[in-house]
């Protein structure tokens, strides 16, 4: 259920693209406290993009799930802001993430909702 759209205007290196899926899906899941079998992580890089007027390495990012704790977002926004800076060379500062919570009956998966 949850889920991360990561959107870069980088171009990952050979082999970086899995790593950084898979990494994203094992912390997604270990710091939602849910199976990583229901984490759903995606890549969408080389996006043309500017933040704050200029075309240097920049990501957005959307994080949603059911049970989204507020509480935990600033624990995420660093986890996810580390993961990109160690991956793909990303500052913290050109990042945005937004969080979005979402109800289990708005949520659909195997022919039915949670």
């Amino acid at each position: 259920m949850p889920y991360l759209l990561v959107k870069t205007n980088i171009t990952p290196v050979d082999g970086a693209e899995q790593t950084l899926l898979r990494q994203a899906s094992r912390q997604v899941a270990q710091a939602l406290g849910k199976p990583e079998d229901y984490v759903m992580v995606a890549l969408e890089h080389s996006c043309p993009m500017l933040f704050a007027g200029t075309d240097a390495p920049l990501a957005y990012l959307e994080l949603k799930s059911i049970g989204l704790p507020a509480a935990r977002t600033a624990e995420l926004s660093a986890l996810l802001a580390q993961l990109l800076q160690e991956k793909l060379g990303i500052a913290a500062d050109r990042v945005y993430i937004e969080f979005s919570p979402a109800a289990g009956e708005l949520w659909g998966w195997n022919g039915a909702t949670f």
